[in-house]
C-alpha cells in the first residue's frame, strides 16, 4: 500500500500570531507562500496518484504552489473552534478563568460551539476510509490544517483522538503515514524544506 503524505498549509497571520484559526478563512501570509512553494520540489519527487484539499483558502492555495491539482473534500477543514475562533490560548485561559488546551477541554458551549473531539474524529475517520482505496493507485496527499491532521494520525494509528495533543505540526510541514511489518506507522513527521 502506498504512503498518505499530510501536508499542513502555510503560514497566516492568525498562525504566526498564535491565534486559533477554525472555519475563518484566513489568507496566506508571503512567508506563507513561499515556505509552500518550497514544497514542490518535494511533491514532485514523491509522484502522487491522487490530491485532496481542504476547502479553505490557505490550504488550496498550499496545495497549488505546491505544485498539487486537488480536489476539494469538506472533511479536511479545520476543527471548527466556534466562539474560540479567532482567540489565542491566552485569551480562552483568560475568558475562561482558568487553565484550558483544545484536546482535553474542546470548545465552548452556547451560542457559538464549534465541534467536538468526538465530532472531529469521526470526520477525520470517515475521510481516511474513502481514501484508503486511492492508495492502491500510489501515494495520496492530503492539505489541511494542524488540528484537524493531529487528529486525523491518531484515526490512521487507533490511538485515542485526545492522543492527537501529542503530534505538533508546523506550517507548510510534510509528514508521511504508511505501515511497518503491516501495522499503521508514521513513517516521517513535521519535515519542512529549507528555505534558499
Amino acid at each position: 500500500m502506498a504512503e498518505l503524505i499530510l501536508i499542513r498549509h502555510g503560514e497566516t497571520e492568525w498562525s504566526r500570531t498564535g491565534r486559533h484559526t477554525g472555519r475563518t478563512d484566513v489568507p496566506l501570509t508571503e512567508a506563507g507562500r513561499a515556505q509552500a512553494a518550497a514544497l514542490a520540489p518535494w511533491v514532485a519527487a514523491l509522484s502522487p496518484a491522487h490530491a485532496i484539499t481542504s476547502p479553505l483558502s490557505r490550504a488550496r492555495d498550499t496545495a497549488a504552489l505546491a505544485g498539487l491539482r486537488a480536489g476539494v473534500d469538506d472533511r479536511l477543514a479545520e476543527w471548527d473552534y466556534g466562539g474560540y475562533d479567532g482567540l489565542t490560548a491566552a485569551q480562552i485561559q483568560q475568558q475562561r478563568g482558568g487553565p484550558w488546551t483544545l484536546f482535553a477541554d474542546g470548545v465552548p458551549p452556547g451560542a457559538t460551539p464549534g465541534e467536538t473531539l468526538t465530532q472531529v474524529a469521526a470526520r477525520a475517520s470517515a475521510l481516511l476510509t474513502d481514501v484508503a482505496p486511492l492508495l492502491a493507485d500510489g501515494p495520496v496527499v492530503l492539505v489541511a490544517h494542524g488540528h484537524l491532521l493531529r487528529v486525523l494520525v491518531t484515526q490512521w494509528l487507533g490511538f485515542p483522538a485526545q492522543d492527537g495533543a501529542n503530534f505538533v505540526l508546523d506550517p507548510a510541514s510534510l509528514s508521511t503515514l504508511g505501515h511497518e511489518h503491516g501495522n499503521p506507522a508514521v513513517l516521517t513527521w513535521n519535515e519542512r524544506p529549507r528555505q534558499a
